[in-house]
Formats: structure tokens, C-alpha cells, sequence
């Protein structure tokens, strides 16, 4: 008998940022979404404290490569003034009016060294074919099905908060969600607080089966977790690195939605013939298409590229053709 395929992280350089899937076979167990030029937990940086909050052993630096991180763990010889080396913890967070520090510790104290989980990843060309659309599009609706259900999760400034839609006994609905679920706070690269809000389940031993559903389905997954209550309210916290797919689209759907109009322009360039590359968005979309983008899009295809515009297109709707001239 084969054995099964150990996970794997296969890495696809884009236009204006990085995918990444965490593949086993031909399931897809995590996603990750990287855009140039952001901090990342685990990235060395080095700022001058501003500001050491009294009463404790934190304080705010300015990090050199701009913007200002909360620094936990300081120790207590350093003064306000002074140059630090730091490793960031948690990258910033935009959220709807604001934008939350990054965090980070003093380099060589404890725990400060955050290991990337794409560290021993491999870079290919493309992604497995439809697979990093099928994650794409869930996280754009923020939904995943599940039999005779849906699992829907919005993001709000104190947690993120995961409602089930289904049709059934509270029970059978309860059940039923968990696997879509785990596979929600792994595809969407979920952390920090979370409350799943199950049907109300009345029967204490029926809480207790979904508990050991979730405890089952969450195995291996870094996080603390409170059991059902009366409610059906179930609350998670897990670590919190930076801002998941369901932030990026929260707070930059236009951004990346961008990104996936050049990624459909390339998949489009690969499998047929035409020397001239259109790219059709809708107008909201023309404006988020930055020159070198366009640039490097022409380089990587070796077409000349042509931006048309339909109002009647949805925002995550980009098409991409090739015309022979």
C-alpha cells in the first residue's frame, strides 16, 4: 500500500505578493498570503526605543524601516533612546479606522526567534492547478460549505467569529461543521481570538461530542480552547502572527483582488497563443494595477499588455485573454 504524502509547502512568487499551500496529496491543509515589503513575524529589525511604558517591561519602538512596534519582554537595563535589535512577533494589523503596532521582542531573549513555517518550503512556477483559486475564493467570501451547511466568519477589531448556517438537529449541525471549521482557521491563516458560535446544543452529553469533535479536528494546532457552553458559544485563542486572508480582505479587497487579476493574466499567457495580453477589470480595479506590476506582468509573459475596463464586472471578476494582432 502507498503511503500517504507527507504535507509539503509549495511557494509560487507572484505579481505583488507570495502564495503559498500547505499540500498533502492533493489536499490543501493551510494557505499563506505574503505581500512584498511587509514586516513578518521571525524578521529581524532594529528600531529606537521611544517610549518604556512604566510599571512594566514593555515600551514602543521606532523601527528603522518605518513605523512603530510594541516591544515586550524588555529587559531592565534598557533606556528610552537606545538602539535595539529586535525580532518581530506579530506583524501590523490594519484594521477599519486604524492600524495596530506590530509587536516584537529584543533579540536573543527568550523566545524571541520565531521560525517561518515556509522555511524549508519548495518554489514552483505555478500552483497546482485550481487549488489556490478554490482557497481564494472562500477566503474573498469568507465561507466555507459543508454538507447541508455553511460556515461563515467575519472579522471584527476584538475577534474573529465563526457562525454556522445549517439544516438539521443543533447536533447533527455541530457535527457536521467541524471539519469545514478546522479547514477555515487553516486555509484562512486565523489566529489570536476566535468564537465559534454553534447552534444552542441543550443536551450536556451532545456539548461534550462536539467538544471531542473539535478537540479531534483542531489536534495538532497550536491553541487554548474553552468548552461549549450552554450557548453554544465555544471561544479559541491561538498565536497571532500577522494579518490573515480574511484581514487582507476585510481591509485591501481591492489590493488583492489586483493580485489575482495579474495571476489570471499569467495562467492566461501560459495556455494559448496572441501577442497582445488584455486584461479586463472593473474600473475600481484599473487603479490598483501599479506601472511595475504592468511591467513585470509584459516581462514574465513576453506580451505587450492591454487594460481594458467593464462596469458590469464584479470587483473579483478580472478576465484575462489573448488576442492575435
Amino acid at each position: 500500500m502507498a503511503r500517504p504524502a507527507s504535507p509539503d509547502w509549495l511557494i509560487e512568487d507572484g505579481i505583488g505578493e507570495t502564495r503559498a499551500l500547505l499540500i498533502a496529496g492533493e489536499q490543501v491543509l493551510a494557505a499563506r498570503m505574503i505581500w512584498p515589503g511587509e514586516l513578518r513575524a521571525g524578521q529581524p529589525a532594529r528600531g529606537k526605543l521611544t517610549a518604556k511604558l512604566k510599571g512594566s517591561r514593555r515600551g514602543v519602538a521606532l523601527l528603522e524601516s518605518g513605523g512603530e512596534a510594541l516591544v515586550d519582554h524588555l529587559p531592565q537595563a534598557v533606556t528610552e533612546g537606545q538602539m535595539l535589535d529586535l525580532v518581530i512577533t506579530r506583524a501590523p494589523l490594519a484594521e477599519r479606522g486604524r492600524l495596530k503596532r506590530a509587536q516584537a521582542r529584543v533579540a536573543g531573549t527568550d523566545n524571541s526567534a520565531l521560525p517561518s513555517s515556509l522555511a524549508e518550503g519548495r518554489t514552483v512556477r505555478r500552483l497546482p492547478a485550481g487549488l489556490w483559486e478554490e482557497v481564494w475564493q472562500a477566503a474573498s467570501s469568507a465561507s466555507l460549505d459543508f454538507p447541508n451547511g455553511e460556515v461563515l466568519v467575519s472579522v471584527t477589531p476584538a475577534m474573529t467569529v465563526i457562525d454556522i448556517d445549517g439544516i438539521g438537529s443543533p447536533r447533527d449541525v455541530a457535527l457536521a461543521a467541524v471539519p469545514a471549521i478546522a479547514r477555515a482557521l487553516a486555509w484562512f491563516e486565523i489566529g489570536g481570538n476566535i468564537g465559534i458560535d454553534f447552534p444552542t446544543v441543550a443536551a450536556k452529553a451532545d456539548r461534550r461530542a462536539v467538544d471531542e469533535a473539535l478537540e479531534a479536528a483542531l489536534e495538532g494546532w497550536p491553541h487554548e480552547r474553552t468548552a461549549m457552553n450552554g450557548f453554544g458559544f465555544v471561544q479559541l485563542v491561538a498565536r497571532l502572527e500577522g494579518p490573515s486572508l480574511l484581514h487582507r480582505f476585510a481591509t485591501a479587497r481591492l489590493g488583492a483582488a489586483a493580485r489575482m487579476a495579474l495571476r489570471r493574466a499569467e495562467l492566461a499567457a501560459d495556455e494559448g497563443t496572441g501577442r497582445v495580453l488584455q486584461l479586463t477589470v472593473h474600473p475600481a480595479l484599473k487603479a490598483k494595477l501599479k506601472p511595475e506590476w504592468l511591467d513585470e506582468l509584459a516581462r514574465r509573459t513576453g506580451r505587450v499588455v492591454e487594460i481594458a475596463v467593464d462596469p458590469a464586472l464584479a470587483i473579483e471578476a478580472a478576465n484575462a485573454q489573448l488576442i492575435v494582432r
